[in-house]
């Protein structure tokens, strides 16, 4: 009898697909490991679990104003020419109704959302106990609430279009957290407080639950943002950047990720942005190097849709974060140096652009999680973009509408 073809050409896929992950987690995971050891500093304190703050952050890496303002005219570099180009795309006026409407279960997470973000920020002697676990059921309020807007947007929450593999989700999500988790051992970006209380099972069991909300929250609200009309105008057809070799830049990339990772672990107070950075510079040239599209892709045509929407899902997202962090009696605080300031919640305004890269790496993950591809650019255009799911395809109007 004949094996079919298809056999072992899948079973090929899969080891493929095994080698690139393989090949990502060792230069997460080995990389900072090997600058470590190189610098010549004991490991034991990056293996502490629950994890300890490494050392104090000496005096010279305090709020530097070169440095604040060189960061700032980088991001506003980068960011200046994207929103400009937003906000002066000619949209026109159109009659065309949305695809759905808010949905009542949205209108019961509102409810939870107000009732659990009441107990986070006040301190009920009688809820004391249960004080320091209100970050999962402020981040379900939001899950449903996102999902209820994304089908009042596009006629379709992911939840209930595709419950399995949105489900699958939650599980990606925790090591996806974790794995940033353990990047900043070494950057030192971010501490805990208030969670001296919790053994190394409980802190485990606890922050996995909260860590599973972030890829499901992210892709609610990409889908939302992704239907906005404003969005395809402007950037389905914009400034198409491509490469002479695109091989080429995507070993160059892989090579100086490679490097910064290394250096995460021997200059962390230097290295620190590359947190953000290097993760979805390695996954985006594996995926160069094997003729498979990523979420850079589209830009080689003009076609910025995918990567504005998944930055832009991810800082609304970070803001949501970021607010009820604030205060919240387990909590999270940053110590990023030289530009410590302006802080907005406990973030400094600065560092909100680190939301930006991370949401190109949520959409790498999520589009990875939600196969066939539930993640695509907004919509179709006339210069051939690729086409998006029938729920994205409207545009994106007022939840009070109806």
């Amino acid at each position: 009898m004949m094996v079919p073809m298809s056999q072992p050409v899948g079973r090929t896929r899969r080891r493929v697909q095994a080698a690139k992950w393989i090949a990502l987690t060792a230069l997460l995971i080995g990389l900072p490991f090997a600058g470590v050891a190189l610098s010549g500093r004991p490991l034991d304190p990056y293996l502490e679990f629950p994890p300890k703050a490494i050392g104090e952050k000496p005096d010279e890496l305090a709020l530097s104003a070169l440095a604040f303002a060189a960061y700032a005219a980088f991001i506003a570099a980068c960011t200046a020419p994207v929103l400009w180009r937003l906000a002066t795309a000619k949209v026109e006026p159109t009659s065309e109704p949305a695809r759905g409407r808010f949905p009542w279960w949205g209108w019961a997470g509102l409810a939870l959302g107000a009732v659990a973000w009441t107990f986070a920020w006040t301190r009920f002697e009688w809820f004391a106990r249960f004080q320091r676990q209100t970050f999962v059921p402020l981040w379900a309020a939001y899950l449903i609430v996102s999902n209820a807007v994304a089908q009042r947007c596009t006629g379709r929450a992911p939840a209930v279009a595709a419950t399995v593999r949105y489900l699958s989700l939650f599980a990606a999500s925790s090591v996806f957290w974790w794995s940033f988790e353990y990047l900043n051992r070494f950057a030192r970006n971010w501490r805990y407080v208030g969670i001296n209380e919790f053994g190394a099972i409980a802190y485990g069991v606890l922050a996995t639950l909260a860590f599973a909300t972030v890829l499901p929250a992210f892709f609610a609200t990409y889908e939302a943002i992704a239907s906005w009309t404003r969005l395809d105008r402007a950037f389905s057809n914009w400034m198409p950047i491509r490469f002479p070799s695109p091989r080429l830049a995507a070993v160059a990339a892989i090579a100086l990720s490679a490097f910064g990772l290394g250096g995460l672990g021997i200059w962390p107070d230097l290295l620190f942005p590359l947190v953000w950075v290097s993760p979805v510079l390695v996954v985006s040239g594996i995926q160069t190097l094997r003729d498979r599209p990523h979420v850079l892709s589209g830009i080689a045509r003009g076609d910025w849709r995918r990567p504005v929407a998944a930055a832009g899902a991810a800082l609304v997202c970070g803001f949501f974060w970021e607010m009820w962090n604030f205060r919240s009696l387990a909590m999270w605080q940053y110590d990023i140096p030289h530009v410590g300031a302006l802080h907005v919640f406990e973030m400094p305004i600065l560092g909100y652009a680190g939301y930006l890269p991370f949401g190109l790496m949520c959409a790498t993950v999520a589009d990875a999680v939600m196969h066939p591809r539930v993640l695509p650019a907004p919509r179709s255009n006339a210069g051939g973009g690729p086409v998006a799911p029938a729920g994205a395809q409207r545009a994106c109007t007022s939840v009070s509408d109806g």
